[in-house]
């Protein structure tokens, strides 16, 4: 992974120490809430229901062991003992006291961390597949261009007060494990005739108010381009945004409203002309990043079978177990939706009984993902068994991955103060619902996901079943949506009819799969199976 040098270390020492300064003003009554809100959020920090809430950026989601262990010692010393991992692959805590927020920035620079693009306009967080380096449909590790684009981008002016927020995603396989088209700007690595390496690049992607599937602008674009590429778009961008209306900043409102090849046409002149500038990277910087992600030290002698004779052993290796490029290893899949619990949350205990579990057998390499799960990604299959062990000893050895109760959700009204209804409890009952693993496997692959208010966090949009919280008239109500994706086969859910209370959004969701599993053809997916029969072959059962 990448390993901070003398310049990002003096630049996050110093953001931290102007932070404890903006913090010691706005505490001594020197600025009012509005004037310390956009510094704040320039620093991850979010005033919620109850508390302030910190979310730390895990770029393009690689942890090691260390900083794994920093976030369970924040969870103890400053929150209430756990974090919660989101869709962006980064980690939030909500209950942090402001006071304290510099002390906890600080104890993050220690180990090469830090909340810098993780709120207010700008670039977000990275993002990338969670099994990168590792996969074995990979053309390459796509992090070494993640890691390029969040130096590059980090601090810049042009990318620092954007209209809106912007996030982008870099994968290198066809399979798509990072929701790629719901992103502003993504980025797929490919290869011409020649064999050279480059993107395909898409934009105008995005959920919230308005959910709309990114076009794709570029077939191929020389990888040594890319950062000019970039440019174009966020120049072209900047240039006719709506900064007068707040739902109509989001980039992908501009590209839809010129069309994908007027869009196209403004940012290939615009790349053009900056190409004449020479602003892009030298190759040498790349070489720089990419030393940092060589591959581990794999045991080319490592077995490539193992002990299968526990069932329940060979039940979770079935299921959250995923080929690796190397023979002998595999990549491990960390349900972090035990039935009843909070999807994404993590005791500090469990955080760091995955630091041990990674230092010893993941060449201490530890990923979170955009599922709201973690990864271990360079485990050899001798291992398996141990570490099924380890983690089931801290109950981390649900069988769920893609699964009925690997479910998304947001905070929703428990803690956010956006949210119009509570997305925790209504997981909790879903996966209460569902719980019998002989349920879950006759149903097989179903991607739920649930909302708490229009913005989308937990990608209902996405969801082969999607929820979204809304207020009908001071009460918590939920849409219930079909037939959404954020994989390779991605489509946008829509919505079903009326809504539902909490209650009546469960059963309805039941008679949702019920009607699936009547429908079905063998091997066929709910997905599958909705796009054949169409919404009308959901909704006689659903409404009755």
């Amino acid at each position: 992974m990448y390993r901070y040098d003398q310049y990002d270390q003096a630049m996050v020492d110093a953001r931290v120490a102007e932070f404890r300064d903006q913090v010691a003003r706005r505490l001594a009554g020197k600025m009012n809430d509005d004037q310390f809100k956009p510094l704040r959020l320039k620093n991850g920090l979010y005033l919620q229901l109850h508390a302030y809430m910190l979310r730390i950026a895990i770029p393009y989601g690689t942890l090691n062991s260390g900083q794994m262990r920093t976030l369970a010692h924040i969870a103890r010393r400053y929150d209430k003992g756990y974090g919660h991992f989101t869709t962006r692959q980064n980690i939030q805590f909500n209950w942090i006291k402001l006071a304290e927020a510099p002390d906890i920035l600080a104890d993050l620079a220690r180990v090469e961390m830090h909340a810098i693009q993780t709120s207010g306009e700008s670039i977000r967080n990275i993002s990338a597949d969670p099994y990168a380096g590792a996969a074995a449909d990979e053309i390459c590790d796509p992090r070494p261009w993640a890691e390029l684009l969040r130096q590059a981008t980090s601090f810049h002016p042009e990318f620092s007060y954007l209209p809106r927020k912007f996030k982008i995603a870099v994968i290198a396989a066809e399979v798509d494990r990072a929701a790629l088209r719901w992103h502003d700007c993504a980025l797929r690595i490919v290869t011409n005739a020649a064999g050279e390496q480059g993107f395909e690049v898409y934009a105008g992607g995005g959920m919230g108010r308005t959910p709309m599937i990114a076009f794709k602008i570029r077939d191929f674009l020389p990888a040594g381009q890319i950062f000019s590429y970039l440019q174009a778009i966020l120049r072209v961008w900047n240039l006719h945004a709506r900064r007068d209306n707040i739902h109509k900043q989001r980039m992908k409102i501009l590209v839809h409203t010129l069309g994908e090849d007027a869009f196209r046409t403004e940012v290939e002149a615009a790349f053009t002309h900056i190409l004449t500038l020479g602003s892009d990277f030298p190759a040498a910087e790349y070489d720089r990043i990419a030393a940092h992600f060589t591959p581990p030290p794999f045991d080319a002698d490592a077995p490539d079978d193992m002990d299968l004779s526990d069932p329940d052993f060979a039940r979770w290796v079935a299921r959250q177990v995923v080929a690796h490029k190397m023979p002998g290893y595999a990549i491990v899949n960390i349900s972090l939706k035990p039935v009843g619990g909070i999807p994404g949350d993590v005791s500090a205990d469990q955080m760091d009984a995955i630091a041990d579990i990674a230092q010893k057998y993941s060449f201490d390499d530890l990923r979170s993902a955009y599922t709201q799960n973690l990864v271990l990604p360079h485990v050899r299959k001798a291992d398996l068994f141990a570490v099924w062990q380890a983690l089931k000893a801290i109950n981390l050895v649900d069988t769920n991955r893609d699964q009925i109760t690997d479910i998304i959700a947001c905070p929703g009204l428990d803690y956010c103060s956006l949210a119009n209804a509570r997305s925790i409890p209504l997981a909790q009952k879903i996966a209460q619902r569902f719980a019998d693993p002989a349920v879950g496997d006759d149903i097989g692959d179903l991607n739920i996901k649930i909302s708490g208010c229009i913005n989308a966090c937990g990608h209902h949009h996405a969801g082969h079943i999607g929820i979204l919280g809304v207020d009908r008239k001071g009460i918590e109500n939920y849409q219930l949506l079909l037939g959404g994706s954020g994989a390779e086969d991605i489509s946008a859910a829509k919505i079903t009819g009326p809504g539902f209370d909490e209650d009546g959004v469960v059963d309805a969701l039941e008679r949702a799969v019920n009607a699936y599993r009547a429908q079905r053809t063998p091997g066929e997916r709910f997905i599958d199976t909705y796009r054949r029969v169409g919404m009308d072959g959901f909704k006689e059962a659903i409404y009755g």
